[in-house]
């Protein structure tokens, strides 16, 4: 637990760091978008070496990347081993329901590339973007919506805290699981039932633990005069700038190469 980083924000100087936020959060989406639109190799590799490009770019050491992936690592195996298993065609291997088949590989490449592409985006948003930023970007981003009296500012403004208190929460569970072993709870043996069972413990402190957190941090905003994002001032203003301009222009030129290799490709086909 202690050593997963997703959540995290590291400080720096980096090209991705000095990027707008609200640029990188547009460029993120833009990004889930089109790594979904990746229907051959040609395709996922542009956007294989686009996630690579800024991962080099933000200044991060990998090893905190790899971190991220720890929480997922399960998920990106499990759902693999359905498309490997499960895909349809003339089989290359069989035995009893179990069957590989080309198109169930090239179903497993693709899906485990692409989670792991979007966890490690993931990772760079909030690894280079810290909370109050994360926060102004949110919130000027959706400033239309206050048209129709929507709660930006408070919507935003919980948004940042849950992402913040993340790695904290992991932090404490870990506290909770050695507290729980040291009075003699046994986590890792039995079959599946009793390791969930053996959860339980550590749940409910956890929870308690969460909720005593949020209200001394509701407490902290009402003693500090917090009364919603009316007459707020900001101490650091974000302006889109030349850098921000030029990422743009590298993301198009990546859609354009996707949409370029998916046309190529069915024609081919």
């Amino acid at each position: 637990m202690r050593d997963v980083a997703f959540g995290q924000y590291f400080p720096g100087s980096s090209l991705v760091h000095r990027l707008d936020p609200r640029a990188k959060i547009l460029m993120f989406i833009a990004y889930i978008v089109i790594i979904f639109c990746t229907f051959n190799y040609a395709a996922l590799g542009i956007t294989t070496a686009f996630t690579a490009l800024f991962l080099i770019l933000s200044g991060i050491s990998p090893k905190f990347y790899f971190k991220s992936l720890k929480v997922i690592i399960f998920i990106v195996i499990f759902t693999s081993l359905l498309n490997l298993f499960y895909g349809s065609g003339a089989p290359i291997w069989q035995w009893w329901i179990f069957r590989i088949t080309p198109n169930g590989i090239h179903r497993a490449v693709f899906v485990t590339v692409r989670i792991i592409c979007l966890i490690l985006a993931s990772s760079c948003l909030t690894f280079t973007t810290s909370p109050t930023e994360l926060t102004d970007a949110i919130e000027r981003l959706m400033k239309p919506l206050k048209a129709v009296r929507f709660p930006v500012h408070e919507i935003a403004m919980m948004m940042s805290l849950a992402l913040r208190f993340v790695p904290t929460l992991l932090e404490e569970t870990d506290k909770i699981m050695q507290a729980q072993k040291a009075r003699g709870a046994d986590m890792e043996s039995g079959n599946l039932f009793k390791r969930v069972k053996a959860l339980i413990p550590i749940l409910i402190p956890l929870f308690v633990s969460a909720f005593r957190r949020a209200y001394d941090v509701a407490t902290a905003m009402e003693c500090r005069c917090y009364r919603g994002g009316a007459g707020r001032t900001r101490m650091k203003q974000i302006h889109l700038a030349a850098r921000d301009v030029i990422a743009f222009v590298t993301l198009a030129l990546v859609i354009g190469g996707v949409i370029v290799c998916n046309s190529l490709m069915s024609g081919v086909l």
